[in-house]
């Protein structure tokens, strides 16, 4: 298995650590202003065909031109949130968060109680540490669909932000009533119980997660975590280590440890901010 080096990064609410692979999806190249070909022969591209090809080159990780063609799109069809929800999410994953929020703004100008812009906005606040910010359009999106997980558990993820572990973790359990299998939210639930020091009701919950075949990096090092703020040294490095090189074990078991001495709420505002930073947008 690839060793990894670097501390692992916590990502609440749509996934805890951002060690996501590239796609192989070859990226797709469209100069967005010269969509009618360069010798002016071709047939002009449609707005559907641009947003495809803009899709595709933003799951290449090519985001320049997913940029340039999400813009384009959007001026080809003006009324239309999708594009600007799009290029949200796409400026948020360049972790263009300011510019990731004026988008999301200008989708909801058009619509809004549009479902994505909504989101995209709170997490885009999530990310500048910022939940109080993120109330406001969560209320408006739980008011439209209260029984959506994924937005229940971004909520939960708000909760958290503001130490309201508690109701955190109310709104993961509610979103597991709706979608039991979901992983991301059975690690949020887990990382929020281990913020509120419930650690072994977190570790019950995603060490059988953790190991079993298919589990990604992300859930071995955030049960890592757990384990290191408990102050199971072993069982820390033991995870760790499936995924992590020495050096990058020995760092996170100090991080663990420095984590342990400060106070609860400090330990919490820590670890989340660190988990803020490379939270995906979508």
């Amino acid at each position: 298995m690839r060793r990894l080096g670097g501390i692992a990064v916590l990502c609440l609410g749509v996934g805890v650590i951002g060690l996501t692979g590239c796609q192989d999806t070859a990226s797709l190249q469209l100069d967005p202003l010269t969509t009618a070909g360069r010798d002016g022969n071709a047939p002009q591209l449609g707005y559907d065909a641009v947003m495809r090809i803009a899709n595709a080159s933003r799951s290449a990780q090519d985001f320049s031109n997913a940029v340039n063609l999400y813009r384009h799109a959007a001026e080809m069809e003006p009324a239309k949130t999708e594009p600007l929800v799009a290029l949200g999410g796409t400026l948020a994953d360049m972790g263009k968060i300011d510019e990731a929020i004026l988008n999301y703004n200008a989708a909801l100008k058009i619509s809004p109680h549009d479902g994505e812009a909504l989101r995209g906005l709170a997490r885009a606040y999530l990310k500048t540490g910022r939940p109080d910010l993120a109330s406001d359009p969560l209320a408006l999106a739980f008011h439209d669909t209260p029984n959506d997980p994924k937005l229940l558990m971004l909520i939960g993820v708000a909760d958290d932000f503001i130490g309201q572990h508690a109701s955190a973790q109310d709104r993961y359990r509610q979103g597991l009533k709706l979608a039991p299998a979901d992983r991301s939210i059975s690690l949020d639930l887990a990382l929020s119980l281990a913020l509120s020091e419930k650690y072994n009701e977190a570790i019950s919950i995603l060490k059988p997660i953790a190991q079993r075949p298919g589990a990604t990096a992300q859930e071995r090092q955030t049960l890592a975590l757990i384990y290191g703020l408990q102050g199971d040294q072993k069982s820390a490095g033991d995870v760790a280590r499936v995924d992590l090189d020495p050096a990058s074990v020995d760092h996170n078991l100090a991080f663990y440890e420095s984590l342990r001495r400060l106070s609860p709420d400090a330990r919490s505002r820590a670890v989340l901010s660190v988990s803020a930073g490379s939270r995906p947008a979508s």
